[in-house]
């Protein structure tokens, strides 16, 4: 957030109605995506920036389908992980498939979109898989670049990772000089992610679009990350 007072200052009632309306938006996308017939292939085509998709823990890529649109329609290849399921992979682990993903479609200047684990999976790759320079930066969603306090009541390991002690959490939040390439995109509340999105030398953005998930289908939303990618195309 960047103003953390403006967190405290909203009504219980409010918070409750947005969690609400975010789980709905993330169960219709949930079953939307299961049955999409949509191939991943119909969006490689474009002549702008190639853009990379990596969603977040336990989504599909289709989950990401109104941004991918978004991007796409502006004239952006768009490529798709497959390889990634439903991204219930450790961070190093899924951050190599991205890196290989580049390597065998041959992409160069290419964009990372993310969201949520994405955008940790996006920086790893940054920092550590990307020799050839590959990656020109990242444009993310509600990524917990700091962790969520909740994640250590999780039983799952797939999500206590997001733990701000976390190990790899504390080592990627210390690496500062990758940054500048960010753009961290997030809302006035995420109830996942109370410590917030802002990422320290990134370029920040707040909408006024609350929520975890329900922001990846918001316009808004859309028309920044386009706004985004295209500043340097």
């Amino acid at each position: 957030m960047s103003d953390p007072g403006a967190v405290a200052r909203i009504s219980p009632l409010q918070k409750a109605v947005w969690w609400a309306q975010d789980y709905v938006y993330a169960a219709g996308w949930q079953v939307r995506g299961f049955l999409s017939r949509v191939q991943p292939a119909s969006f490689r085509n474009g002549t702008r920036a190639p853009v990379v998709i990596i969603p977040g823990v336990y989504e599909n890529w289709q989950f990401m389908m109104p941004v991918i649109q978004a991007i796409h329609d502006a004239g952006h290849p768009v490529h798709v992980v497959t390889v990634l399921q439903r991204n219930k992979l450790k961070v190093p682990e899924a951050a190599k498939l991205v890196a290989q993903h580049l390597e065998e479609a041959g992409l160069r200047g290419a964009i990372l979109v993310a969201h949520s684990k994405g955008g940790l999976i996006g920086k790893y790759t940054m920092l550590s898989l990307d020799p050839e320079h590959r990656i020109d930066r990242m444009i993310s969603v509600c990524a917990p670049f700091s962790g969520s306090r909740y994640a250590r009541y999780m039983l799952l390991p797939s999500l206590r990772i997001f733990s701000p002690r976390n190990a790899l959490t504390l080592q990627m939040s210390r690496e500062l000089a990758i940054n500048s390439r960010i753009t961290s995109i997030y809302g006035p509340f995420d109830p996942h992610i109370p410590e917030g999105s802002v990422l320290p030398g990134a370029t920040n953005i707040e909408l006024p679009v609350a929520g975890h998930f329900k922001i990846l289908g918001d316009p808004g939303t859309a028309r920044i990350i386009v706004e985004q990618l295209n500043l340097r195309a």
